[in-house]
């Protein structure tokens, strides 16, 4: 580690030379290394949400004396793995532009010298809120302790190796790095144009600091500071430590799963339990119905190309797959449940697809609802069936349409309405398709109509296909 740390000093040497004297070309590289980095953080988004899901089954049968199963121990493993692999990538971009701190670079572009410290920083911060994760939900069980601390000779997990890694996050110079980049970020920051606070990138990296809770809580109470007193993987944190912490008001655990995956959203939709609006979209919606939504407040919304940032699927009632003829199909009868319990929206999301109700996916600003025009029944359910088909895929991280075992949430509509020709855009060798390209089917003589449109929280009752087809005109 201390040769390749050598070695990340020397390569940030021959960048200062290299770039000093040329922003233009930082910059460019700073924008493309973030079209990856961008995936990297929706996986590691999307692990909080599996962990936390592999925590409580385990956690549940542990309760009931029931030992930890061979599925439970592969998940284990191979989650270790992931985490591994995803933290040397992440790190990768902590080391490389946390050069652009030292004071020699204080005469570059400002604006570009900050943009590579928030990208360091944010890669640090991703990687704290990831550890402490671990942290909180582990610590305390003896038997999952060992099983994630211990050698794995078939899965190359190496006796510790999870004790070696804590180690450096525990390192006080480590937290020094950190807290030396969120100093200089917090002070720079507000002396940015408006312009600059307003680009996609820079909003997108300020969100992943600010939002993230080993940031907000580094003075209040800091995470950094209770790992740095830790030697040994999660061991760490004392009864004695969280009693005292509870006292405080502060609590590991909710402060990472506040929001199921942390750093996701700022604030609430203007149509969360909006009781009048869902009501009216229920009477409108039928069985493969397209749902469009638009969610500024959310991280992920600042790097989607186009207005519209996800997408869903309308799956029907009960009685309307019925009338459809395919409530007895086998692919509909393995969600018979979900359906009757009105979980009739399938989408993709970062824990996979899945089927939620119509009131968890409002907590939207803006929501279309679009309809196949000239759509007959038989197409209706084959399309209906066709998403159920979907449930279960793991999410697409690289956007890629050309997959099979994996999907994002524009990919579910591809896959779904097989005869409707949908634009599509070729970025970094993959082919990827937006929500905003879904929107481009629909408005006057095209294959979609809108059925209703909801801006700022209000209904659009005049001009709808006017107004929504200037949605489409918004990057």
């Amino acid at each position: 580690m201390k040769h390749l740390y050598a070695l990340i000093l020397l390569l940030n040497s021959l960048i200062y030379i290299s770039f000093t004297h040329a922003n233009p070309q930082l910059e460019l590289q700073i924008n493309g290394d973030l079209e990856e980095y961008q995936r990297l953080v929706e996986q590691a988004l999307s692990y909080r949400v599996m962990t936390l899901e592999v925590y409580l089954e385990i956690k549940k049968n542990l309760k009931k004396d029931i030992p930890i199963s061979g599925k439970d121990i592969e998940t284990l493993n191979t989650g270790t793995l992931q985490h591994l692999a995803l933290r040397k990538k992440l790190y990768a971009y902590v080391g490389y532009y946390e050069y652009l701190l030292n004071d020699k670079h204080a005469s570059m572009d400002k604006e570009v010298r900050l943009k590579g410290i928030m990208l360091s920083l944010s890669a640090a911060l991703v990687l704290y809120d990831n550890y402490l994760l671990s942290i909180t939900i582990f610590e305390e069980d003896t038997k999952l302790r060992r099983y994630l601390n211990a050698k794995h000779k078939g899965y190359n997990i190496k006796n510790s190796q999870l004790n070696k890694i804590t180690l450096q996050y525990n390192s006080i110079e480590n937290r020094n790095r950190a807290r030396r980049a969120i100093n200089f970020f917090k002070a720079e920051w507000k002396k940015q144009s408006y312009d600059f606070k307003h680009q996609p990138y820079n909003i997108y990296l300020n969100l992943l600091i600010t939002q993230s809770p080993s940031y907000n809580h580094i003075h209040e109470f800091s995470p950094l500071y209770v790992i740095s007193q830790k030697t040994r993987f999660l061991t760490g944190i004392t009864s004695d430590t969280l009693s005292r912490l509870g006292k405080e008001g502060v609590n590991l655990f909710s402060l990472l799963f506040g929001n199921t995956i942390g750093i996701v959203e700022v604030r609430k939709g203007l149509l969360n339990n909006d009781i009048t609006a869902e009501t009216q979209l229920s009477s409108q919606l039928k069985a493969g119905d397209i749902l469009l939504e638009k969610t500024p407040f959310r991280l992920t919304d600042k790097l989607i190309p186009g207005y519209w940032g996800h997408v869903a699927i309308w799956i029907g009632s009960e009685a309307e797959l019925k009338k459809l003829g395919i409530w007895n199909h086998p692919v509909v009868k393995k969600y018979h449940q979900q359906i009757k319990s009105s979980q009739l929206v399938a989408e993709a999301l970062r824990a996979g697809v899945e089927l939620n109700s119509l009131n968890q996916f409002m907590n939207v600003d803006d929501l279309a609802i679009l309809r196949k025009n000239k759509l007959d029944d038989k197409t209706r359910a084959e399309t209906v069936i066709r998403a159920l088909r979907q449930i279960g895929k793991a999410y697409d991280f690289n956007f890629d349409i050309e997959t099979n075992d994996k999907i994002v949430c524009s990919e579910l509509i591809y896959v779904s309405f097989t005869e409707t020709k949908w634009p599509t855009e070729a970025t970094l060798g993959r082919h990827t398709i937006s929500p905003s390209n879904i929107a481009l089917k629909a408005g006057d003589q095209l294959p979609f109509k809108v059925v209703s449109l909801y801006l700022h929280g209000k209904p659009v009752n005049n001009d709808v296909h006017s107004e929504f087809s200037k949605l489409n005109l918004i990057n």
